[in-house]
């Protein structure tokens, strides 16, 4: 038994799950394509401040890829969930990217790495912006791996309108020497992008991200959709060119979206694939025999632990991502750069670790709950 923390003061008993049987490994999953976009595992020996560069443990964090890959699964690196704007900078990402490409050179995994404008410190004016992303598309492109064109900030703040947004991306397009993956990410998950493509109106910002597109289908593999809004998304992949993939991010509705209806389907490109990744492909390889049934029985009951994750504020979500890589073994410590590990609370990290052991998430049950144990300890839980 473990005590949790429950409600305002109140503690009560449960009791964790036995092991649960693990899918078998590898292969290739053939009717999606799916991307886990994962984390960095901080050095927790390095002498730093929220406020410093970021010190990462680079063996952990290389190791949880080939866990992913392992599973089958590409990864999207240098993403959100990397915590790129959230204390892992430009120098850091950059390093980032150039070894997970070189890793997954060595084992064969599949790899996107994000492009962005971090590099810049403060406001800027679009010329600048534009040579941001160009510094950060060459090295992706340099590595050989696939490129995502992230929101940026910068842009945000220096577009006046749409024929900005158009004119920037319309000039990476050109530039791309392979097809790009189009992200566009809420203002839930990063305030600083709220009117991204020039407008705070849904449905106006939707058609000239389509215009975008239209006017270089041959340059977008496809597009990245982080609204968490499920008809929204469905919408706009049925508008979409023939051949321009949709890669849902939306992490409250990943099941139904990836499962599809008469008219399409959703590839996948999510954060919560990071501590779901064994179960997601599995669930995928279900769908890859046309068992949609299968596939939904599988995914649907991890919704509540997503929900819960990627709760208000939304950016936080990547402290339950690290934390439940601890639980699960795949890392020794609970250390975030940026000292992120105390964004999220006590009683949210606990509902977090009972869902998770319920989804049979932990290989080792046992290591979790004496890890869950430590932490309510050094919080004045006791056990």
């Amino acid at each position: 038994m473990i005590r949790l923390p429950h409600g305002a003061g109140e503690v009560r008993e449960y009791s964790p799950r036995p092991a649960r049987p693990t899918a078998p490994k590898g292969g290739t999953l053939t009717s999606r394509t799916v991307f886990s976009a994962a984390h960095v595992v901080a050095d927790p020996y390095a002498d730093t401040t929220p406020d410093s560069p970021a010190a990462v443990d680079w063996d952990a964090t290389l190791s949880f890829r080939r866990h992913l890959w392992a599973q089958g699964l590409g990864v999207a690196e240098a993403m959100d969930t990397a915590q790129r704007g959230m204390g892992l900078d430009w120098a850091g990402a950059a390093e980032l990217i150039r070894r997970s490409s070189a890793e997954a050179k060595a084992v064969g995994g599949r790899i996107a790495c994000g492009v962005g404008t971090d590099q810049l410190a403060g406001p800027a004016d679009l010329m600048t912006v534009r040579k941001a992303y160009e510094e950060q598309l060459a090295l992706v492109e340099e590595t050989g791996s696939q490129a995502i064109l992230m929101a940026s900030r910068a842009l945000a703040g220096a577009a006046e309108g749409a024929d900005d947004y158009l004119d920037m991306y319309g000039h990476l397009l050109r530039q791309a020497s392979e097809p790009v993956i189009l992200h566009w990410l809420g203002p839930m998950f990063d305030p600083a992008l709220d009117g991204y493509w020039g407008s705070a109106d849904l449905d106006t910002a939707t058609d000239t991200f389509l215009e975008v597109i239209a006017a270089h289908p041959d340059k977008v593999d496809g597009i990245k959709v982080s609204l968490l809004d499920a008809q929204r998304e469905i919408d706009l992949r049925r508008r979409l060119p023939e051949g321009v993939r949709c890669y849902t991010g939306d992490d409250f509705h990943y099941p139904e979206l990836i499962a599809g209806d008469d008219q399409g389907f959703s590839h996948a490109l999510l954060g919560i694939f990071d501590p779901l990744g064994p179960l997601a492909a599995e669930a995928v390889r279900i769908l890859d025999t046309g068992d949609v049934a299968g596939f939904r029985a599988v995914l649907d009951p991890t919704v509540e632990l997503s929900r819960h994750l990627f709760r208000t504020p939304t950016r936080f979500y990547k402290t339950g991502v690290v934390f439940l890589a601890w639980l699960a073994g795949h890392q020794e410590h609970f250390a975030m750069v940026g000292g992120l590990q105390s964004a999220r609370s006590l009683p949210h990290l606990a509902r977090a670790y009972e869902l998770a052991d319920g989804l049979g998430l932990f290989p080792d049950p046992e290591l979790a709950e004496s890890r869950m144990k430590s932490l309510l300890t050094v919080y004045g839980v006791s056990q």
